[in-house]
């Protein structure tokens, strides 16, 4: 038996996700798109696909007889807008997936947190590139608390549509915040690059993180480790480099940043090439995004039929 979801959102994000489910999900059925321009190539596309349609976003979404059915939104529009989609389809009893970084709800990350929050209401994806990094950040911070995080994402400045430019500061605010409260560490930085290069360069996410001196051993291993759990639902997501060691000196201005110890700086370098199910390869900023979505609905899907099962 499957779960019918819908997605608001009929731009590259929500458009990549219903092909996603359609495609790849055992567990989801798509039963509606919603959007607000009604010559998006989204739109068109449920359309030749059968799936129910909307340009009447979330108000119209309610009005569709197949809504009756949906279980779980997602929502791939805007911080802004997700606000007044929480509120109305809260308050019908609709669980929400938010793939803005409006962070009304509790931060997931599956490879870290996913099964944390299953009975929430409204859960937060964070941002791509807190999807990429903060698995790093807590691979490190399970071996050697981490002092002070920082993350890089750079993305193809042709990935990034209007929603992503319009929620720059947004970006930088959720991913630091999960930084802390998902990847552990004390303090978080998030910074994010449009690259304009042409041809557009797939995405590259670099983390720095400080951290009392310790076995780099044992941090290498818990780092190839979560990549590879990540890997399970993002397959294009691997290290372009190894894991990379630096002792701050004595006169170095980052060690103001750690607590305690004798400071060292863990540097590690990744890729994220997209699935191209409906974004190109080097959209792996929006892919990333997508796949853990859809990985999150499904365990919600997969804790509801267990709970079911036991009562």
């Amino acid at each position: 038996m499957t779960t019918k979801v819908a997605i608001i959102g009929s731009g590259n994000i929500g458009t990549d996700l219903m092909i996603k489910v359609l495609r790849l999900s055992e567990s989801l059925e798509i039963a509606a798109l919603a959007g607000i321009d009604p010559d998006s190539d989204g739109l068109a596309r449920a359309r030749r696909l059968k799936v129910a349609t909307t340009h009447e976003g979330v108000e119209g979404l309610v009005k569709l007889d197949e809504f009756a059915d949906v279980d779980i939104v997602f929502d791939a529009t805007s911080a802004g807008a997700h606000r007044h989609h929480d509120e109305v389809l809260r308050a019908l009893g609709r669980t929400l997936v938010d793939l803005t970084p409006a962070a009304i709800g509790p931060y997931v990350v599956p490879s870290v947190n996913g099964d944390a929050h299953l009975d929430a209401g409204n859960v937060n994806m964070v941002t791509c590139g807190g999807q990429a990094t903060i698995p790093i950040v807590a691979a490190i911070n399970a071996v050697s608390p981490v002092h002070y995080g920082e993350i890089v994402a750079s993305i193809a400045s042709r990935s990034a549509g209007p929603g992503t430019r319009a929620n720059i500061d947004e970006f930088t605010e959720t991913t630091s915040s999960a930084i802390e409260q998902v990847g552990g560490a004390a303090r978080g930085k998030a910074i994010i690059v449009l690259n304009p290069a042409e041809p557009p360069l797939i995405m590259r996410d670099t983390v720095h993180c400080l951290v009392s001196e310790c076995a780099t051993e044992a941090v290498t291993a818990s780092v190839e480790e979560m990549v590879g759990r990540v890997q399970a639902y993002v397959p294009g997501y691997r290290l372009k480099q190894k894991v990379q060691y630096e002792k701050v000196a004595a006169d170095d201005p980052l060690r103001t940043l750690a607590s305690s110890g004798d400071p060292l700086k863990v540097s590690v370098f990744l890729e994220v090439e997209g699935a191209a199910h409906y974004l190109p390869a080097y959209a792996g900023n929006l892919d990333i995004m997508t796949s853990a979505a859809l990985r999150t609905a499904e365990r919600m899907v997969a804790h509801r039929s267990v709970e079911r099962a036991t009562r």
